[in-house]
């Protein structure tokens, strides 16, 4: 018999079920258990993807056969490990973050994660490093998982870097719920999408917090 949110027709999906998938396609060792796990372990804030974003945005990634990255919001490094090591021969990312410590912190998972060939963390907004990155492009891949109200600009400078058919990926692009909201993060939020739909042919990924992907057209 369905349960009463099946009756009403909202998505629901069983926590057990939930816990049993991540087990079988998204379990993590090593320096990849160890990053997802840094921010419970050294106090800073739990935000990044889940395993299961983490494993999609590797394969994407790998699908696509994507050497050059640019990942704006590092935090502890589990979504630039993925990313990192799914990257064709040669590959390399390029990842920005704001604070110095969460920085330090992915270096070094980057390190013991032998991956340190691949990745350059640099330290600053992602606005203004962004400038300095041009010369690098034209880039296979974006993905924006930064500060919210700024992601405008960043799939604006996207849609300049990245080479014909190359790939955008956001997360949290249904703004943690309030999408729909009045606020100034809300609207910077929808303007995004529209604007992304101008530039590249999109979708959005039903994540919990909606993970918008898009083709540079």
């Amino acid at each position: 018999m369905a349960d009463e949110n099946s009756r009403k027709g909202e998505r629901y999906v069983h926590p057990d079920i939930l816990a049993f998938v991540e087990g079988v396609h998204a379990t993590d060792t090593g320096a990849f258990a160890a990053a997802f796990d840094a921010p419970k372990r050294e106090g800073i804030p739990a935000i990044q993807v889940s395993r299961v974003e983490a494993r999609l945005l590797g394969l994407i990634l790998a699908m696509s056969n994507a050497r050059k990255v640019v990942e704006v919001g590092t935090l502890a490094g589990y979504s630039a490990l993925h990313m990192a090591s799914r990257l064709a021969e040669g590959g390399r990312l390029w990842s920005l973050e704001l604070d110095a410590r969460h920085a330090a912190l992915a270096r070094g998972a980057i390190a013991d994660a032998g991956l340190s060939d691949r990745v350059e963390v640099r330290v600053g907004a992602a606005i203004d490093l962004l400038p300095e990155l041009a010369s690098e492009g034209p880039f296979d891949a974006v993905f924006i998982d930064g500060d919210k109200e700024n992601y405008p600009a960043y799939g604006a400078w996207a849609a300049a870097h990245l080479r014909p058919r190359g790939l955008l990926l956001a997360d949290n692009v249904y703004y943690f719920g309030q999408l729909m909201d009045d606020s100034e993060g809300a609207r910077a939020m929808r303007r995004f999408h529209e604007q992304c739909a101008v530039d590249f042919d999109t979708t959005c990924v039903p994540t919990p917090d909606g993970l918008l992907l898009g083709i540079r057209k």
